[in-house]
Parts: C-alpha cells; structure tokens; sequence
C-alpha cells in the first residue's frame, strides 16, 4: 500500500472519528439538557399554538395592524412554556418582511424573559408557493401547475427561492409540501398536490425537499414538512378531512411512496392526516404513526399534529370520550407536538395524564428529543438574534421574478389549437372576456396574502391580471375587454368582431373545506354562454384559457373553443408568461400531471387497469378522457425514432432519439411509459417509468438515456411487498413501442 493512500485512509478515519464524536456530543447535549427540564417544559416543547393567542383581540379577530399582548406573552411562556407558535391564516394577512422580523423578536424576547429554559421557540408557517405571507415575496405556480412544468429543477428552484424567503422573514419551518396524491378530482386541496401519478409526484417531491432543505443546512434553508400522512387526499365523498377507504396495497402502491421519498431525504418533519383511514383517525393510529412511520420507514424527525386535531378525536371522529382521552390516545399513537392551537388545554390534561401515571415521562422523552434536535438543526439553539434586511438581499428580487416567469411559462399547457389559432398574431384585434380576465385573485388562488386568497386588498401592488399583461404586452389599442351583452349586441357587425377572443375562465379561490364543491362541473353564466356560442356561428375563434386547480368539467366549453390553454394557478408572475405564450413568444410545453376527465362520472385515470377500458356494447373503448394525462402540443413538432431498451445491473437502460422537426424551438417532455402483460397482481394498462424535458432547435435532435431500476417497473404484490415486473414488458415513448421478454 503506498503511502499516500495510506494518508487517504487515515484522513478518511480521522473524519469519520470526528463526525462521530461530534454526534455523540451534540446527543450527549440533548440528553444533559432533556435531564434537566421539568416535566412542565417538556409537555411545552410539544404545544404549538397560533398567533392569535398571543395578539391584541380576540381569535380570528386579532387587531390590524397585528400587536403582541404582554399578559398573553407571559402565559404562553412563562406559564405553560409553549415550544412553538404557527399561524394558519385565521382572519390573518400578509405582513412586511420587517414586521415580521420584529413579531418573531418579540416572541424570542418574551420566551427569554419568561421561561428561563433557554430554549427558543420555534415558528412555522404555511409557504406554499412561496413566502405567501411576506409582501414582497415571489410567488411560484401553485404544486399542480409546478407538476404541470415536468422540470424538478425549476421546482427545486421554486423551492430554494422559497425557502430563501421564508427564512428571510425570520421563520425557519415551512408547512410543506403536500406529498398527497391528487386522484379525487372533486377534493379541495387537489391543486395543492403534484398530480395523480407517482413517478412524476416522486421526482417532484425530491425536487422540493432538496430545495426547501439543501445538502448541507445553513440560514437559506427551511425545516421542509411533507403532509398530509398518511391517504389525506382520497375522501371517498371528495369532501375535505371526510372518511377515506384505501386497502392497504393501494396504500403502499400509490400513497406511500412519496413520503417514502421524503423520508429518504431526511425532510425533517411531517404533518398527519386530519381525517380517518378505513374507519381510524391517523391522529389516533400507533400501527400508521408508529409501526409504519417510525419502525419501517425510519422517520426520525417531528411528527406534528393539523389544527386542533387532538381534541377532534373526541369533538368530531367521537373516539375519544372526553378530551383527556383524546389527549392520551393521539400522544401514545405517536404525534411529537400537538398543533392545538388555541389554548392551553392540551398542555394541562398532557400535564395531568404524565403525574397520573397514565403516560410515563419516557414517552415524552422521545418526543422532546426530536424537537430539540429540529431546533438544533435549525440553527436556533442558544440564538434569538434573527436576520437583518441586509441578510438577505435577494429578497423579492428580479432574479427570483425571473424563476417564477420560467416555472409558469414551463407549466402552461396547450390541450387543443385547432387551425394553428395560436399563436396570436401581433397587431391583430382580440377581445378579452371571462370572470378571471382582470382578477389577481384567480391567478394566485388560496395561501396567497390570505388563507383562502379571496381578499384582493391585500393583493401585492403592482401585478398585473391577465387584461393588462395583454394590454402592456401587446397594445392596449388592440385588446379590449368586453362582456356578453357587448358580443350579443354586436353580433351583426362583422367590422366590430374581433381576430380573436380570449375566454379566461377560474375557479374561485379557495381550499380545505370552505373549498369543498357538489360538482366537478363548473358553470359559466347563461349570457356568456350565448356569447360563445354567437362567436362560434361566426367563426371568431374562441380561446379558453383555464385558471382552475383541479380538472373542472368543460367539455362543453371545449367545444366551443378552437384553442385551449390550461394555466392551473400560477401565481402574481402568471399574466406576463401567459400573455407571451398566447402571441407566441413562449413555445408552450406544459404537460398534464392528470387525466382530464370527459364527464362528473367518468372518473378514470389513466394508469387504469383492463376493465376499467370496458364499454357499454361489450368493447373496449370505456377509456375515453376529456384530455390523457402527459398531454400537451406545442407551436412546433417532435418526432421519436429507435427506442431501445436492455437489462443492465437491476436497471433497465432506455434509449431513445427525439428531433424537432417544426420550425420553431421548443421543449419536449420525453414520456417513457411501460405495460406489464402479466403479473401477480392485475396490471395497469399503461404506467410511467421516466421523463426528462429537452430543448430542442429546428432540425436538432438527441438522444435521451434513462435507467430504470427493476422495482420501479413492478407493483407492490398480495404480500405488501414490492415484486418486479418480469416477462412480456411493453415499452412506449412517444410513438415507439419495445417488446421485452424479461426475466430478472
């Protein structure tokens, strides 16, 4: 062995020591420190209460501007030692940056002051798609339409930016992301997941837990908390945190795998499921909380608890006799803090069940330590000094407005443009019409400045709706925003109708259960359909352009339009991308992350099994959506040659060329989709396995290489265990299908 390998190792050694001593130091620490608190500041560091408790006013009717209350400073904190403080939006706003900065100083102050355990407290909040409620912040596409883009690395971005953001206004812990599947279409919060299919919603959650929390953490990053675990988002009604229904093999198929993912990362805490899985609220379930989350999947982080969930075992889902019970049962279940949040409540029955001997203190040992160890990782230890405006001068900045431009103009999809409609001709004239034409609010949806997004006075000055981006983009003189009655009126006279009309229609903002709806379908009203339907008998090409967080149906609409144009929600940055994309300067190359359905009760998605393609007269044409999930066209043409793929070292390598073969550059998702003839358990007709976005030139092609390991071309099998797909294997990537028979 010659020398300087021999220095190698020894280095190697000497870091690994070092590495683990510090470890064994800083757990050392935890344990000295977990050693000396009462039992009072232990049951603290597991109660997170709102903002509102400790603000002048009454909940959810704190005074504007927002003020610290003294007396309640001191109960919080003095009294019952409380670890952490959040705020949900409730009757809430957007706040400076700087006063921001100065609430959280205050509650740092006061917890020095008054609790003498020296322990900061630590505070979260909901950044969703963004710092939502900083004023100034850059705000992203909401996750459905960062699904839409297919780019991790825009999310990841999206993510950093985010995170960059939110630590800047003195908050280290993000509520997000949501790593729920969105396969109930009529479910409120669909526009807050990444979309139906696990592959994509995998590849995303990466993007984001990276983003959000970074190799190596430091004052950019924030605390990422992947919820809503476990099966939040498939209420069998569509109703929010109403009963959800999944087998455990379809649990672990499609509603794992993201959290398995996040948990990979080491995102470092999550937040459980409101509602109740197969008959068991998961705030009350030790095999979901404990078994599977802590003793199979290894989480080693925060378990934290939705709002007032705890007392909902007894209130709502009535497991609970009293709320002393429920205390007991979601404690022992397994949740690290309890979101209750406000009062005090919980703080004084976890108080009484420990000296009672009901939960022994060694249960609360274990929470603590891991919420000490958050802290510790955030940098919050033995610190209450929080950044100055100067830390972080990329706050709000045009970099961080040119990411947001990128993500939005990469997750517009183009669903139809018959007759090359679009793009619009500059100079041409084009009347503007619907109810989210001239509405920041549509643009943005909830968690933006407000809750539910619905109160435009605290919208950001200066973003422009989807009217004036036209209007500043591309004339004012030639873009006129109209109504119906005007269309009606002026029906007969053809010198007045325009080259084009852009429809622009949204779903009012909303989201959990103030967002629940009856339908799926959206209505518009009668007058405007009657305008519709006059442009279409007079051959003016209608433009739809969809503002909606989940798949509203618009067959109807469809139909009387000859360009269609899905922008989901994509934030204040939205009109500008949007505007370009219509006249042509973006080449659009959003893809769907979900199967738009035809009709309300045609719910089918499409990594469907074989009878689910069963019709009515004995065929095999049931499939029939509005729009296939990956679909999107753009203003140029792809073209696929030679797919090839072959085993090699537990991975499938996969080959294929794409050229553009339009006159205009452009980005083609490549879509890899496999089809397992056979298997142990029933297979899906089709499922994705790889994607990856290229630019390409005109006339440009490329190769793109992907490697599949063999799990992810397999299913989880009758015995909850992943199995491998094996012998016939069928392959898609564009137009081109590989047979494989494989025997792994």
């Amino acid at each position: 062995m010659n020398t300087g390998f021999k220095l190698l190792l020894a280095n190697i050694f000497f870091v690994f020591v070092n590495t683990i001593s510090a470890q064994n130091n800083r757990d050392a620490a935890f344990e000295n420190r977990l050693q000396s608190m009462t039992l009072e500041e232990k049951v603290g560091q597991m109660s997170q209460i709102d903002l509102g408790v400790l603000a002048v006013g009454k909940i959810c009717e704190v005074a504007d501007p927002i003020r610290l209350d003294t007396a309640k400073l001191r109960l919080a904190f003095q009294r019952y030692k409380v670890g952490s403080v959040l705020n949900c939006g409730c009757g809430f706003h957007a706040l400076s940056r700087n006063r921001w900065l100065g609430i959280i100083d205050s509650i740092q102050q006061a917890n020095s002051l008054y609790s003498k355990h020296e322990i900061p407290v630590l505070y979260g909040i909901d950044a969703i798609h963004g710092a939502n409620y900083t004023l100034g912040s850059t705000l992203f596409p909401q996750q459905i339409g960062q699904a839409a883009t297919w780019n991790p690395e825009l999310v990841k971005a999206a993510a950093r930016i985010t995170a960059y953001e939110t630590r800047a206004s003195g908050i280290p812990w993000n509520f997000s992301p949501v790593l729920d599947i969105g396969r109930q279409p009529l479910w409120s919060r669909f526009f807050e997941t990444y979309g139906e299919d696990v592959c994509l919603a995998k590849k995303m959650t990466n993007a984001c837990i990276t983003g959000y929390q970074g190799n190596t953490f430091g004052n950019e990053q924030v605390a990422a908390c992947m919820k809503h675990f476990l099966g939040y988002s498939y209420p069998l009604s569509g109703k929010d945190r109403t009963p959800v229904w999944i087998g455990e093999r379809e649990l672990r198929a499609y509603f794992l795998p993201t959290f398995q993912e996040a948990i990979r990362l080491k995102a470092k805490t999550l937040m459980i499921n409101s509602g109740e899985l197969n008959g068991i609220p998961v705030h009350a379930s030790y095999p979901i909380l404990t078994t599977l989350l802590r003793e199979e999947l290894g989480f080693e982080g925060v378990a934290v608890t939705d709002w007032e969930d705890v007392y909902k075992l007894h209130t709502t889902h009535k497991v609970a006799e009293t709320l002393r019970d429920a205390v007991k049962i979601a404690v022992m279940a397994g949740i690290d803090m309890s979101m209750t949040p406000n009062d005090f409540q919980f703080n004084e029955l976890l108080l009484d069940l420990v000296k009672s001997g009901e939960i022994p203190e060694s249960r609360l040992d274990m929470s603590v330590r891991r919420i000490l160890k958050l802290k510790s990782d955030l940098v919050l230890e033995g610190k209450t000094t929080l950044p100055s405006q100067a830390d972080y001068p990329l706050f709000g900045s045009d970099s961080f407005a040119r990411v947001a431009y990128d993500a939005v103009a990469e997750s517009i999809t183009l669903l139809k443009n018959e007759g090359d409609v679009l793009p619009l001709s500059p100079g041409s004239k084009v009347w503007v019409m619907g109810n989210a034409s001239n509405s920041l609010n549509y643009l943005n949806g909830a968690w933006s400045q407000t809750w539910l997004g619905q109160d435009a006075r605290f919208n950001e000055p200066g973003k422009m709706t989807i009217l004036q981006a036209l209007q500043a983009g591309y004339g004012k003189e030639n873009i006129t925003e109209v109504n119906p009655q005007y269309v009606l009126k002026n029906q007969r006279k053809p010198k007045l109708l325009p080259g084009a009309v852009v429809y622009c229609l949204g779903e009012t903002p909303a989201t959990e259960i103030p967002g629940n709806i009856n339908d799926l379908s959206i209505t518009i009203s009668e007058e405007d359909r009657k305008a519709l339907e006059s442009l279409k008998a007079r051959k003016v090409p209608v433009v739809l352009v969809l503002l909606l967080g989940r798949p509203r149906i618009i067959t109807d609409l469809d139909k009387l339009s000859r360009a269609v144009v899905h922008a989901y929600i994509p934030g204040q940055e939205g009109a500008k991308p949007l505007a370009d994309l219509l006249y042509g300067k973006i080449n659009p190359s959003g893809r769907l992350p979900f199967t738009y359905p035809r009709s309300s009760g045609d719910i089918v998605h499409y990594d469907r099994k074989r009878t689910e393609d069963n019709d009515i007269n004995f065929g095999s044409s049931g499939y029939n959506p509005l729009y296939d999930f990956g679909h999107g066209i753009s203003y140029t043409q792809f073209d696929y040659r030679g797919l090839n793929v072959r085993p090699e070292n537990d991975t499938f390598v996969i080959q294929v060329l794409v050229r553009n073969t339009g006159n205009r550059e452009g980005k083609e998702v490549v879509q890899v989709y496999y089809r397992d003839e056979y298997a142990p358990v029933t297979p899906s007709q089709k499922k994705l396995c790889a994607f990856a976005k290229v630019n390409l030139k005109p006339g440009q092609d490329t190769v793109v290489t992907f490697k599949v390991p063999f799990f992810d071309v397999g299913d989880i099998g009758a015995d909850m265990k992943p199995f491998k797909a094996s012998g016939t294997i069928v392959f898609r990537a564009g137009q081109q299908t590989v047979t494989l028979n494989h025997k792994p």
